[in-house]
């Protein structure tokens, strides 16, 4: 039986773990540390660790519960990450090792001006504050329902002590300590899904390979929607959206790239890139038959989806079996663990990356004096943390959807003026009227909530889904065009 109790002391358990590698990797205690990792990092473990962090709490709940109203068409969307995820190292990744730059908005300034530098690192602030709330809040539900609610806590207490754990191990080392818990928390997400998939096959007397040929399996099994253009999910417009979501969710964001740019080279950040985007498409498929397998597993044993205020929630359907299920302890003391590891990856490196950014990009870190630095930083470190607790009860109350749908769509507004200023910024040579950048973004972000909001109805039936993102990204690009500056005049030989 798992019973709060137990719950509990898998958490604490573990967090005494992070604290130990917590420990080991922040004795320094230095800026450089803590933003950098003094650039040392081994490839082969940022890779690994970044597929948990890319995962997180998202795929690892939101993605195996989606599968019911979905099925397998998320992959369409996992295949344009992996064409992203080249771009990334190819692309993005070579202007942030030759500009050394410790805060990628850092380039904006370098290439325009401080106020395209300011409106970069003001929609990576926006986006990942958001960001890191959704991946929480969908970590902080399910210990609320399954733990603290039997011992009345309320929800808010939930969310302040599961951001105090994760402040106390990322005080000292930053991104140094997360790029080696990132792999522990991998290793444990891991483990949670192999252990539930092969403990559900035993339950139902399968084989993965009967799994995969049943005429259950068929109810779920569709991966490209290719009928109608007009379609929310149809391939092309999910590929491309996909591509573009990695694009600016991993290349554009500086809690992403942070753990990149630690490595030693820019030939070991785009190994590292490559492996990694290969192994988490493969990562994610799992997740998603996994989805499939519970849905399968809830229908033979009546296992009906949870009620949240009352409304059915997918992203508890996961936890639901794997704690209350009949599938035992072992499944059970997994999850938590899986559960505990995807809270902990995308909300450590939040908090890091958002005071790395705060730091340099608005208080121009760089440039106090070295004896305020250090406290200066553990400061905003301080203010990061109240600022996520806070979205993350926001959320509680106003959140009516899937968290992975959510995301998505709440990217394309906020990755959109990122990934039209970088673009400009590499793809052209103009220089611009930098004054006038922040006008340019909050127009294109206007234009683009409107066209979000437009009834299919009045499109001739076509339903507008992830390709937000590039259109919002090409309405700067064009916004930045129009307030370019005239090429000077070629002196004449």
């Amino acid at each position: 039986m798992v019973t709060p109790i137990l719950i509990i002391s898998l958490v604490v358990g573990y967090f005494l773990l992070l604290i130990g590698i917590s420990w080991v990797t922040g004795k320094q205690d230095s800026n450089e540390v803590f933003f950098t990792a003094s650039r040392t990092s081994s490839w082969p473990i940022v890779a690994f660790g970044m597929i948990g962090a890319s995962l997180s709490g998202v795929t690892f709940i939101s993605v195996p519960g989606w599968i019911g109203d979905s099925q397998l068409t998320y992959f369409q969307v996992v295949l344009g990450y992996l064409v992203g995820y080249m771009i990334v190292a190819y692309v993005l990744m070579p202007v942030y090792y030759k500009n050394k730059t410790t805060s990628i908005y850092e380039y904006l300034e370098k290439r325009f001006g401080r106020s395209s530098h300011l409106s970069g690192a003001f929609f990576f602030f926006i986006s990942r504050v958001i960001g890191a709330a959704f991946r929480l809040f969908l970590v902080a539900i399910v210990l609320q329902e399954f733990v603290f609610n039997a011992w009345n806590v309320p929800f808010e207490v939930t969310v302040i002590i599961s951001i105090l754990l994760i402040w106390i191990y990322t005080n000292r080392g930053g991104i140094k300590t997360i790029v080696y818990t990132d792999t522990l928390q991998t290793a444990m997400m891991l483990l949670a899904v192999g252990f539930t998939v092969y403990f559900i096959l035993q339950h139902l007397g399968w084989s993965f390979s009967d799994f995969i040929q049943s005429n259950e399996f068929k109810n779920y099994d569709q991966i490209f929607v290719t009928d109608s253009i007009l379609s929310r999910n149809h391939f092309l417009k999910s590929f491309i959206g996909g591509a573009f979501i990695t694009i600016c969710m991993t290349g554009l964001d500086q809690d992403m790239m942070q753990k990149n740019l630690t490595c030693k080279t820019l030939g070991d950040a785009q190994k590292n890139m490559t492996v990694f985007s290969i192994i988490l498409v493969v990562v994610t498929a799992f997740f998603m038959l996994l989805g499939a397998l519970l849905y399968i597993y809830a229908t033979k044993t009546s296992t009906s989806i949870p009620l949240l205020d009352g409304n059915p929630n997918t992203d508890l359907f996961f936890p639901e079996i794997a704690l209350n299920g009949s599938l035992g302890v072992i499944v059970a003391v997994t999850f938590i663990l899986g559960l505990i590891a995807a809270a902990y990856s995308s909300a450590d490196s939040a908090l890091t990356s958002l005071t790395t950014s705060f730091c340099v990009d608005f208080l121009h870190f760089n440039k106090k004096p070295k004896a305020k630095q250090k406290s200066i930083r553990k400061k905003v470190h301080v203010l990061m943390s109240f600022l996520i607790i806070l979205m993350v009860i926001i959320f509680r109350y106003v959140l009516d959807r899937n968290v992975i749908d959510g995301l998505l769509i709440v990217a394309g507004y906020t990755y959109g003026p990122l990934l039209g200023l970088f673009a400009f910024g590499i793809f052209t040579k103009h220089k611009i009227h930098d004054k006038l950048v922040l006008v340019i973004v909050s127009i294109s972000v206007m234009l683009t909530i409107i066209l979000g909001q437009i009834p299919d109805s009045l499109l001739g039936g076509y339903v507008i889904g992830y390709e937000l993102l590039p259109v919002n990204g090409l309405i700067t690009f064009i916004g930045l065009w129009i307030i370019k500056r005239p090429q000077p005049l070629k002196p004449k030989v």
